[in-house]
């Protein structure tokens, strides 16, 4: 049976957690219009709550999370 791999970011987390701990991030975020990196608010706001407030859809929102996965892997 293949092991599921654990993905770094999750939609909890809040932006200043995932720049925090991943900073190739930073561009993901800004591609997907998430210019909050350096706003207050990032210190609460979650990646999940901040793709709803910028007006993205679910399947945008799954998309980001897929992205910003990949840079944090790398």
């Amino acid at each position: 049976m293949a092991k599921k791999t654990e993905e770094p970011v999750k939609g909890g987390m809040t932006i200043a957690e995932v720049v925090s701990k991943y900073p190739k991030t930073i561009p993901v975020m800004l591609k997907h219009g998430l210019h909050c990196i350096g706003c207050h608010v990032a210190q609460w706001e979650t990646v999940e709550q901040g793709a709803a407030a910028h007006g993205l859809s679910k399947e945008q929102a799954k998309e980001l999370l897929r992205d910003l996965n990949k840079a944090a892997k790398n």
